[in-house]
């Protein structure tokens, strides 16, 4: 807890305005890592994993990286973000890859099987 304290006051805050929007986990005993099939038994360490868990409790997105390889915070983000505009609108609307607040969304539908890549042209052409 102090390590993420440390990270997030003293590397975070410069990367992200205010430090990242959510809480991060410190998971002293591997108790949770092992439920989550991210602690390595031989080193005792946990790797490095994000887990996007919705309101009900259920993991909607995850990315588990070994330390070498650095994770992107504002992909988090976005991820967060799209995750919350989907559940906001009950499915109604999804997300392209690279979407932000603001930006065309996707409806779910017939129309749009075998058609993504003209919405994901036109949402690229926004950017």
């Amino acid at each position: 807890m102090f390590t993420h304290k440390v990270w997030n006051d003293q590397e975070l805050t410069k990367m992200v305005d205010g430090g990242v929007p959510f809480s991060m986990l410190s998971d002293v005993g591997g108790d949770i890592g092992r439920l989550y099939g991210v602690f390595n038994e031989k080193a005792k360490v946990e790797n490095r994993g994000r887990f996007i868990i919705d309101p009900d409790g259920v993991i909607q997105g995850y990315e588990v990286l070994t330390p070498p390889v650095g994770r992107n915070v504002n992909e988090t983000i976005r991820q967060v973000q799209a995750f919350q505009l989907v559940r906001q609108t009950a499915g109604a609307e999804a997300t392209p890859s690279g979407w932000r607040p603001g930006k065309k969304t996707l409806k779910p539908g017939i129309n749009l099987v075998g058609n993504v890549w003209k919405e994901w042209k036109v949402s690229e052409a926004d950017e």
